[in-house]
C-alpha cells in the first residue's frame, strides 16, 4: 500500500477536524502544514504530528516529497491555492464551496485536465457511510418514487463584522457555508432543478443571514431548503416518496427514520469514529492508487453543476462577493 505524503493549507478550524481525521489512516502520512504565519503552520504541526511547517503556501507546495494537498482557507481562496497547487503538480482535495462561482471552478477543472493532475471538491458528506446508504435506499425505488425533499442547516451566530460568516470578502453568508448542505443533498437526489426560487433575509453586510429555497422539477418533485445564522435548528434531512419516508440527521452515528407501510423503524449505520473527513481522504488516495485525476464519486461535472446552482440562488437574492462577481 503506498503511503501519501498530505500536506495542508490553510490551518483553521476545518483543517483541525481533517487532520485530526487524516492520523486515522495507515497510508496517510502527516507531512507539511502552511499557513500565512510560520508560528500557526508551526503550532498547527505540533499539535497533530506533522513532519514540516511552511510559513507560506507556494513555499510548502515547492516541497518536492508533497503528494497531495487540502485546501482549507476561505472560500474566495480556494481557486486561488487550488490553481497554484495544481501549478505544482500536487493532487488537490478542496474543501466545499469548491470556489466562489462558476467562473472559478470551469477554471479549476480546466487545470485539473491540462495538468492531468487529480482534483476533487471536499464534500465529505458523500462519503461517509449512512449517506451512501440513504442514497442506495433511493435506487432501489422500494418507497417508490421520490416526491419531496425538506433539509435545513441553522445554528445561532450573532451578527459580527470581522466573523467570516458575514464577510463577503471571504464568501460569507449562509449559502456556502452550511446552505450548499441542503443544495447538494437536492442535488444528488434529484438531479439539476428546473426551477429555482429563492429568498433571503440579507445582514448589515449584505451576506445572506437567513436563506429559502424552493426547486422544483418537471417530474413534480420539489425541494423546500433553508439555511441560516439567526435560529437553531435539528438540521436534518426528510425525503418523502411514494409509499414512505426517510428521515436523516447531520449527526454521525444517528439513526436513520424509515417509515414504509405505515411502519416506522431505526436503521444504525457505523460511521465510524472522528469527524467523517477520513472517508472523504481516503477515497482521494484510492483515486491516486488508481491513476484516476478526478472521483467517479464526486466528479468535476457534479461539482460544476452545483456551483451553476449556488450562483443563481445568489443571483435570486442579491448577494454579491466583491472582486470576484
Amino acid at each position: 500500500m503506498k503511503k501519501y505524503n498530505w500536506g495542508i493549507l490553510g490551518c483553521g478550524k476545518i483543517a483541525k477536524k481533517f487532520a485530526s481525521d487524516l492520523k486515522l489512516l495507515s497510508n496517510a502520512n502527516l507531512y507539511a502544514t502552511a499557513s500565512r504565519s510560520l508560528q500557526k503552520a508551526q503550532d498547527f504541526a505540533t499539535t497533530f504530528g506533522f513532519e514540516k511547517a511552511y510559513g507560506g503556501y507556494e513555499e510548502m507546495l515547492k516541497d518536492t516529497e508533497l503528494d497531495v494537498v487540502y485546501i482549507a482557507t476561505p472560500h474566495t481562496f480556494h481557486a486561488e491555492h487550488s490553481l497554484l497547487s495544481i501549478n505544482h503538480g500536487k493532487a488537490v482535495l478542496c474543501e466545499k464551496a469548491f470556489a466562489i462561482n462558476e467562473k472559478e471552478v470551469i477554471q479549476m477543472i480546466t487545470a485539473s485536465n491540462d495538468h492531468k493532475i487529480f482534483l476533487m471538491e471536499a464534500f465529505w458528506t458523500r462519503f461517509i457511510p449512512s449517506f451512501q446508504k440513504v442514497l442506495e435506499i433511493i435506487k432501489t425505488n422500494e418507497l417508490g418514487d421520490l416526491k419531496i425533499i425538506q433539509s435545513d442547516f441553522m445554528f445561532f451566530a450573532p451578527f459580527n463584522t470581522e466573523s467570516r460568516l458575514y464577510n463577503l470578502d471571504l464568501g460569507g453568508g449562509s449559502l456556502l457555508d452550511i446552505g450548499i448542505y441542503p443544495v447538494f443533498t437536492a442535488l444528488m437526489a434529484l438531479g439539476v432543478p428546473d426551477e429555482i426560487a429563492a429568498k433571503a433575509k440579507l445582514s448589515k453586510t449584505g451576506s445572506d443571514e437567513y436563506l429559502e429555497m424552493v426547486f422544483s422539477y418537471t417530474n413534480g418533485a420539489k425541494a423546500y431548503l433553508k439555511s441560516g445564522f439567526t435560529c437553531d435548528s435539528f438540521n436534518e434531512t426528510i425525503f418523502h416518496f411514494e409509499n414512505g419516508v426517510i428521515k436523516i440527521s447531520r449527526e454521525l452515528n444517528a439513526p436513520i427514520t424509515i417509515k414504509k407501510n405505515k411502519e416506522v423503524n431505526e436503521l444504525i449505520v457505523d460511521d465510524g469514529v472522528g469527524f467523517g473527513y477520513q472517508f472523504e481522504a481516503n477515497h482521494v488516495m484510492d483515486c491516486l492508487d488508481k491513476g484516476l485525476t478526478e472521483s467517479p464519486i464526486l466528479p468535476h461535472t457534479f461539482s460544476l453543476q452545483l456551483m451553476q446552482i449556488l450562483d443563481k440562488v445568489r443571483s435570486k437574492i442579491g448577494v454579491v462577493y466583491p472582486n470576484h462577481d
